[in-house]
């Protein structure tokens, strides 16, 4: 673990449990760091043989406040979501599960990390939103992801309209697992109670034959919408006006084209 990391990685229970911390309070941001360090810390970290689980929570009031903006314009994005999109896999293709405990806000390219793992364990407080419409632009690995957490209706809501629900919406949609006064202790009772016991070498064939096709479809439609984002998205007036405005703080001026 780096000191000047954007990420905090430890092992716990004897090498049982991987903790992978956001430590950029308090916006967390998910830009090119904080993506590089938390691919590099699943590599690093992915041949433990003794390993039943990950639980990745943040540091400070938020999980995140998203991905950065700056590395939306165009200049930046494919390279975003390249590298977005390929911790998105790997995350997926993680040998055990990813436990995700959620603060204060979690959104955008926060919340797009939160779905690439497994169950999300929130606070009262939490707030999940894909806010990206409100910019002019679309989530691209929130549209692979949603619909697989919560029903096709549910996902377009949140994709279409930009809106935050909280976490007990959240939960009832099944985008959450369970809410709790404080998600990380409920992460611990599930992961003791759950997975501890398990033989790591059954698990990590259980998580394989569960997310196969998860992962094949997932790959397929990362690549897809790559492609809607950057062919047709980033070519529209709209799309480049809505970044513009929010990094000038101002109200965008849509023309619809």
């Amino acid at each position: 673990m780096l000191t000047n990391s954007p990420l905090k990685d430890w092992l716990e229970f004897d090498g049982a449990l991987l903790r992978l911390r956001l430590a950029r309070p308090k916006a967390n941001i998910v830009d090119a760091q904080m993506i590089a360090a938390l691919h590099g810390a699943l590599v690093a970290y992915g041949a433990q043989t003794k390993l039943r689980g990950v639980l990745l929570d943040a540091e400070g009031p938020n999980f995140s406040f998203g991905a950065s903006v700056e590395e939306h314009l165009p200049e930046n994005c494919a390279a975003m979501l390249a590298s977005l999109h390929a911790l998105i896999v790997a995350m997926i293709e993680f040998p055990v599960p990813i436990l995700v405990a959620v603060r204060g806000q979690c959104l955008g390219g926060g919340l797009e990390v939160a779905l690439a793992g497994g169950l999300i364990f929130a606070a009262p407080d939490a707030q999940f939103g894909q806010p990206e419409m409100k910019l002019g632009v679309f989530a691209p690995a929130a549209s692979v992801l949603l619909p697989y957490r919560v029903n096709q209706p549910a996902a377009e809501d949140l994709l279409f309209s930009g809106r935050s629900i909280g976490a007990d919406v959240a939960h009832a949609t099944g985008l959450v697992h369970t809410v709790f006064d404080d998600p990380e202790t409920a992460v611990f009772a599930y992961f003791n109670q759950h997975l501890a016991g398990k033989s790591a070498a059954a698990l990590a064939c259980a998580v394989a034959a569960a997310r196969a096709p998860m992962m094949r479809d997932v790959r397929q439609r990362l690549a897809e919408v790559e492609r809607i984002y950057l062919d047709r998205l980033m070519n529209t007036r709209d799309a480049n006006e809505g970044l513009t405005a929010f990094l000038a703080k101002r109200k965008p001026a849509w023309e619809h084209r």
